[in-house]
């Protein structure tokens, strides 16, 4: 990804897409300028419950007598019972039985269209809608716990359960904002773990090349209920210990999971050139593939599988590894996944012909916000975004001294 600039297409002569917009809510951030004044300051916005502050506790007191130790942290989004139902012609209760996921991503949806200037009643072409959402827990947890789920909608006057699936289930999330915002592109719900948000992205970039839409949003969204609990800590396990991200660290221990909601505008370069659209930044080359069962685990990444995806990115992009100067990294804090991480990259730079070390910049969003699951992708791609428009690279929090088990100094970052 690359600054805006006149050039609409890549060096070996593809197109490239445009992002003309962006979106979302965060931990400890409401918009996306909120946002980056957390990151620029270097803001952590993990918080920390005590036993009372806990809305559920996932501990039993007989794990507890044995001694096992939970942790009371997450990253939270505040006011997610907020939501204009009467501008999207939504009926209130409608609304209330609703996830939560839907209603946040409709509105920065609407938010990032309006940001870059476009009214979809009045937009001539096709706008697509590319997205995913985490597990809905809101349903679990708020609407059906200890309910006769039928019974309990069947006679409401304006809505029933029909109308709380649609609601709720993941698949009609993309299907609503289209309804909602007369988007007559694809509407498709795209749903592959943490890495769904950019693999939403990749797909709106591949419908857009294909001219199947003339702009699309994508995304993701990750809210789950209750937002302030408590996980169980074990040893090598994925969670952290203390409820801190220490990315690339040599005290790295796990991550620290939470929520948020991330939308950009995309858009084809030529088209946002022709249409003086404020570009952001540009998108050259992407690439999804999987690790199959060469790796560890089924939960783990494999360095070949990494490395060939950001291979063909770059291959795609026609760009140099020398040209490239940052890097946001997934970068989880976990102790298997950053070293494999960092393998990954060194064995794609040098496979595309670099030689040098230590030259490229390496960050991630997570020490500041926690893995954010489904949305975690796009959000690490608008906080680039803004590196790439305010000219800076935040400090990767929590960092002393680097990870033993990662060989720095032959990697390029």
């Amino acid at each position: 990804m690359s600054q805006g600039s006149n050039t609409t297409e890549s060096a070996d002569g593809s197109p490239a897409i445009a992002i003309v917009g962006i979106s979302g809510r965060f931990p400890g951030a409401k918009s996306v300028d909120a946002f980056w004044e957390n990151l620029k300051h270097g803001v952590e916005s993990i918080s920390r419950f005590t036993d009372t502050e806990l809305e559920f506790s996932v501990a039993s007191e007989n794990l507890r007598r044995e001694g096992a130790r939970f942790v009371g942290a997450r990253s939270v989004l505040e006011d997610v019972d907020l939501f204009d139902a009467l501008f999207f012609g939504i009926y209130p209760r409608e609304a209330e039985l609703m996830d939560p996921q839907h209603r946040l991503f409709l509105e920065s949806s609407w938010e990032v269209l309006e940001q870059a200037g476009y009214d979809p009643e009045q937009y001539p072409g096709m706008i697509g809608v590319f997205a995913g959402l985490s597990l809905n827990t809101y349903l679990l947890n708020n609407l059906v716990t200890g309910r006769d789920f039928a019974a309990d909608f069947a006679g409401n006057y304006q809505v029933g359960a029909y109308q709380v699936m649609m609601g709720n289930d993941k698949d009609f999330m993309p299907v609503r904002v289209a309804y909602k915002l007369n988007l007559r592109g694809p509407a498709i719900s795209v749903q592959c773990a943490c890495s769904t948000s950019l693999v939403a992205v990749c797909q709106a970039c591949t419908n857009l090349l294909s001219y199947q839409c003339d702009m699309a949003l994508a995304g993701g969204a990750s809210i789950t209920f209750p937002q302030k609990r408590d996980y169980l800590y074990t040893e090598d396990a994925m969670v952290s210990m203390d409820g801190r991200v220490r990315t690339f660290d040599h005290q790295a221990r796990g991550t620290v999971f939470g929520h948020g909601v991330g939308v950009v505008l995309l858009k084809r370069l030529e088209d946002a050139v022709a249409d003086r659209d404020t570009i952001l930044a540009v998108i050259r080359g992407f690439a999804v593939n999987n690790d199959g069962a060469l790796k560890v685990g089924f939960a783990a990444p494999s360095v070949q599988g990494q490395a060939n995806a950001i291979t063909m990115a770059q291959a795609m992009a026609a760009v140099h590894p020398d040209t490239i100067s940052y890097v946001e990294a997934h970068g989880t804090g976990t102790p298997l996944g950053d070293p494999i991480e960092v393998a990954a990259l060194t064995k794609a730079f040098r496979e595309g012909g670099s030689t040098r070390s230590g030259f490229c910049a390496i960050g991630t969003a997570k020490t500041n916000i926690g893995h954010l699951d489904v949305a975690a992708g796009v959000i690490g791609l608008i906080k680039t975004v803004l590196q790439l428009r305010e000219g800076l690279i935040p400090p990767l929090l929590h960092f002393e001294s680097p990870n033993p088990r990662i060989d720095f100094a032959n990697s390029p970052v």
